[in-house]
């Protein structure tokens, strides 16, 4: 047990020493500073590999016992307040992800497993989540009051695609649809009224790439994550995995890939890639 605990604790410094030396500076950027608060963004997030569709949204001040976000239609959609030991030493950040359906209807999917599960098309997440702006507000202990707003746009960056990983080096494409969320032939016929732009055609701020262990819920070796986040604009669309991170996990390690394309917005759009085998030897990673 006590090799094991060693070792974990190894695995947990080289991870953590790959992830901060590795990201960069990304130009995707929220509204910062935003108004009277340090920052605030809204944006909209899909998993195109699994279909799912998400509204995100973060707001940061200083020494908060409330906070709220009104729509662009003046309604409000979030109230928080503390209370107890957190309203004695007040709360700064806040950050709010939606439940995320399916973004495709699961009966007409060959995935029965997928069948019960909730579903909302790209057009009605769209008519639920208008573009515009949305207003934040936070409330200190003696009642002052800071307030700053940011806009949601429908300006969705097209899925990754050709994610591939040759042992050494994560690889991808621009990709020109939103996967299991619309194709581009169904994206096509939402511009304009519906989208303003095409997906294919929406700059990308940044590509964010990301490295894990695919495991079971609650296994430690799945928080050792290699991520690192690099310009939209880079020519040759590849990462290289320090190879320190890859020889820290144990052998017939099954892993996962997942890359995302990251607008001016902050919009998200990822594309996922499993089955990956780390350190194989016989007899290979489970279920392979």
């Amino acid at each position: 047990m006590k090799e094991k605990y060693l070792m974990s604790n190894a695995l947990v410094r080289t991870a953590a020493a790959v992830v901060v030396t590795g990201i960069t500076t990304t130009v995707a950027t929220a509204t910062e500073p935003c108004g009277d608060l340090g920052e605030c963004k809204a944006l909209i997030e899909m998993n195109t590999t699994d279909g799912d569709i998400g509204f995100h949204f973060l707001m940061d001040g200083d020494d908060l016992i409330k906070g709220e976000v009104r729509n662009p239609d003046g309604d409000r959609i979030f109230k928080s307040e503390a209370s107890r030991e957190l309203r004695e030493q007040f709360f700064t950040e806040t950050f709010v992800e939606s439940a995320e359906p399916l973004c495709f209807d699961p009966t007409l999917d060959d995935d029965d497993d997928n069948d019960d599960e909730d579903f909302v098309t790209l057009v009605e997440f769209l008519e639920r989540w208008a573009a515009g702006t949305y207003i934040f507000t936070g409330k200190g202990d003696e009642g002052e009051e800071s307030t700053g707003e940011t806009e949601l746009t429908y300006d969705l960056p097209a899925a990754p695609a050709g994610l591939a990983f040759d042992g050494k080096a994560i690889s991808w494409d621009a990709g020109d649809d939103l996967g299991e969320c619309a194709t581009f032939a169904e994206l096509a016929a939402l511009v304009p009224d519906v989208l303003p732009v095409h997906p294919e055609d929406v700059p990308v701020a940044a590509w964010e790439v990301v490295f894990e262990p695919d495991v079971e819920d609650g296994d430690p070796l799945g928080q050792l994550k290699f991520t690192i986040r690099v310009a939209g604009d880079i020519k040759k669309k590849k990462v290289r995995v320090p190879k320190e991170y890859l020889a820290d996990l144990p052998d017939n390690t099954p892993a996962k890939i997942e890359v995302g394309a990251i607008g001016v917005d902050d919009n998200a759009t990822f594309t996922e890639i499993f089955d990956i085998c780390v350190n194989e030897v016989d007899p290979g990673c489970p279920d392979d």
